[in-house]
């Protein structure tokens, strides 16, 4: 400890100095923050090519710019069929919905399963995919299971994914999404591939909006959950003991 701490809060009586503690905030590594403290997603598409190690195979975040029009709004692009990101890695979504999340509220962790072809094991089909073959996007079976492209368009968006696929090393990512009613570097949309739990909060002073595009048309029988409790409304608990339940969901 600093031999000066002390001096600087003599004002205070001795049992609050002894507890007192200071906010350390320097920056850890950026690939540490992504799967702790959590980065702005604007520092995943810069950032990209030293996370190799932390990254989780098949996810892609990638920039979106927003255009101010002043006194009226803005102006934002989802996607082209023809160019960009989407079109490198020959996703098109078969459907596409839109979500509300009021402030303070959150979603997941949500989750759908991969494809895994006949004759061969799941831990050696990711290896193939993901790590042996990572560019040839042709092997990828987007019509057989559930890919997800989301872009937020209001909001502020805390996001975290963690790779469940099996024979895959278990990796977190956690980053923060502006929707483009904040422009600025953390406008990002993110593709979600099957096998990898994902989760969302609205932590923004607005309603969180988004748009989402799937490379399958919706399946309830592919909507798994992973400690979803969150998602619940709970009653106070003397309503519930009223009600006679034990429950509080």
């Amino acid at each position: 400890m600093n031999p000066n701490f002390h001096d600087r809060w003599v004002g205070l009586r001795e049992s609050a100095r002894a507890r007192i503690e200071t906010r350390d905030y320097t920056k850890a590594e950026l690939g540490v923050r992504l799967g702790s403290t959590g980065v702005g997603g604007g520092e995943l598409v810069s950032g990209r090519a030293e996370l190799g190690d932390v990254w989780i195979p098949g996810v892609e975040v990638f920039r979106r710019q927003v255009y101010q029009q002043k006194g009226r709004g803005y102006f934002s692009e989802l996607g082209r069929l023809n160019e960009g990101l989407l079109n490198q890695i020959g996703i098109e979504p078969k459907q596409w919905a839109s979500a509300l999340m009021h402030r303070d509220s959150a979603k997941g962790f949500h989750i759908h399963p991969p494809f895994i072809p006949d004759g061969v094991s799941a831990e050696d089909w990711f290896k193939r995919l993901f790590l042996q073959s990572p560019c040839d996007y042709t092997l990828r079976c987007y019509d057989r299971e559930q890919w997800d492209v989301m872009f937020f368009l209001t909001g502020l968006c805390e996001m975290v994914l963690v790779d469940e696929r099996a024979g895959m090393d278990r990796r977190v990512m956690r980053f923060t999404i502006f929707g483009d009613s904040r422009p600025g570097p953390d406008n990002v949309a993110v593709v979600i591939p099957p096998g990898v739990a994902h989760a969302l909060r609205s932590i923004g002073n607005e309603d969180l909006v988004m748009a989402y595009g799937t490379s399958t048309s919706f399946n309830p029988d592919w909507e798994g959950r992973i400690a979803s409790d969150v998602e619940n409304a709970p009653l106070p608990v003397d309503w519930a003991n009223y009600l006679g339940g034990s429950s509080l969901g």
